[in-house]
């Protein structure tokens, strides 16, 4: 078995890295592909905003000319920055049902992640602040969310066989597209209406939307710099993130919570597109854009991937605001069911106010952290 570093400039080796996981999953229905120029775009150092502040290394293990498994590391200077750590994420793990294969990736990881000047290695995190926080190791006979990982059931004892103890959950959920509200939910939203002058803006183009990334940036930063897994994007990786959205997105699941003429908060919903994603293979042209913008419009399922408040807003009845647009969203849309996505579980104000909606948790994923031998 060798353990390698790809070379992001051979496309053979960028090929063998994307696609391993496509002959790994080609039994199971559950898995959904990556979309694939997003991938293509990890590899360009000169394009993504990543490299500007950072850096990562691609792993594969090989053997008798089969990939069998792979792993990335980064370190992502700005979250250490803003935490004070020295720590390198891992992320994009796959890898066949053999510890050694999995305990040699690490190992090579740690090795890199060393020479950078890291302590520790934590993860699964990614590039953006966007993509995906932990493996999953509970609901493994669900579909995933979108762009939310779903890997096979074995990954969790691979990683605590390589050394790594829990860092911390993250809990997604199910929204019944028919369960209600409690009036007093509704109640409590209206006063905060006329009591405070908030009301909900909704879009109607994509055009709209970009137009507003400036001040949305502002109230999303505002809104989780305080949760335990934050770190900074810069202005492009931002504006990636959004447009990121935008692609996938129906404007008019996409509010803003008003108060007079600025921002006060946000909903991010978009529809979720996994089985359109299945079919095309997570390929988009040149015309697997046909069948996601069909999927777009026929789907009932819808993902919930942001719900925040301006710090200095959030308590005091407002977040009712957010849940019962939530509830209108669905309403609207006709939607059998909402997924509440990725909900820290230290966020202990987050996860009561959705018990409250009425959620029923169904999978969780867990990230996990290990030390660095000096």
């Amino acid at each position: 078995m060798l353990i390698r570093p790809i070379d992001t400039d051979i496309c053979r080796d960028r090929r063998r890295f994307v696609m391993f996981p496509f002959s790994l999953y080609y039994q199971t229905p559950q898995w959904v592909p990556p979309i694939l120029p997003e991938m293509a775009l990890l590899f360009e150092r000169a394009k993504h905003p990543f490299y500007q502040h950072s850096d990562a290394q691609f792993l594969i293990a090989e053997s008798e000319g089969q990939v069998i498994g792979r792993l990335a590391v980064l370190h992502h200077r700005p979250y250490c920055d803003y935490h004070k750590e020295n720590t390198a994420f891992f992320y994009y793990f796959e890898s066949i049902d053999d510890p050694e294969v999995a305990d040699r990736l690490f190992h090579a990881a740690e090795d890199w992640a060393r020479n950078q000047g890291c302590d520790s290695i934590y993860g699964p995190r990614g590039f953006l602040r966007s993509n995906c926080s932990g493996q999953l190791v509970d609901g493994f006979d669900l579909m995933p969310a979108m762009g939310i990982t779903y890997n096979l059931p074995y990954y969790e004892r691979l990683i605590t066989s390589a050394g790594f103890s829990k860092e911390n959950d993250y809990l997604s959920g199910i929204l019944a597209g028919e369960q209600r509200l409690p009036d007093s939910v509704h109640e409590i939203a209206e006063r905060v209406k006329q009591r405070g002058n908030f009301w909900i803006k909704t879009f109607s183009s994509a055009r709209e939307i970009e137009s507003m990334i400036p001040a949305i940036e502002s109230v999303h930063h505002d809104a989780f710099k305080d949760n335990p897994a934050y770190f900074p994007s810069t202005h492009v990786e931002f504006q990636m993130i959004v447009k990121d959205i935008i692609a996938i997105a129906d404007p008019h699941l996409l509010k803003a919570v008003m108060k007079g003429d600025a921002i006060a908060g946000f909903i991010i919903a978009y529809p979720n597109i996994c089985k359109a994603l299945q079919k095309t293979r997570g390929s988009i042209y040149p015309l697997g854009w046909i069948d996601i913008l069909r999927e777009k419009k026929r789907t009932k399922v819808i993902d919930v991937n942001g719900v925040g408040l301006l710090q200095k807003y959030q308590g005091l009845g407002n977040n009712a605001l957010l849940y019962v647009e939530i509830e209108k969203t669905l309403l609207e849309r006709g939607a059998e069911k909402a997924e509440i996505i990725q909900v820290d579980e230290r966020n202990y104000r987050s996860k009561s106010d959705m018990d409250t909606m009425g959620v029923t948790w169904n999978k969780v994923h867990r990230t996990f952290r290990k030390p660095i031998e000096a």
